[in-house]
């Protein structure tokens, strides 16, 4: 196997991992603590790990099409997941209460 075939590999599994962790999140609404500490809520958390799992996924199916627009159209939407993912779900701390 080649090393191009193992790298792809690694991030499709990468990937798979990712988003079925956000998956996970999701379904269950609880997340670990260092996760749900990052994020202002645990749906945040689970669409961010979500979608960045989703995009990782998309590009390496993409890498493997050898047609030139179906690997682009896919490298696009992949950008656009991720680009959403840290936009709109991106980790920040929870608001805490001002005590004056």
């Amino acid at each position: 196997m080649s090393t191009s075939s193992w790298t792809m590999l690694a991030g499709a599994a990468a990937g798979a991992g990712l988003a079925v962790f956000g998956l996970v999140i999701l379904v269950t609404g609880r997340a670990p603590n260092p996760t749900a500490r990052a994020f202002r809520c645990v749906r945040d958390a689970g669409f961010y790990h979500f979608f960045f799992g989703a995009a990782l996924g998309l590009v390496v199916i993409g890498t493997g099409i050898n047609n030139p627009v179906v690997t682009t159209t896919i490298t696009v939407l992949a950008i656009v997941m991720a680009g959403t993912a840290l936009v709109r779900f991106r980790p920040r701390p929870r608001q805490r209460p001002v005590n004056r």
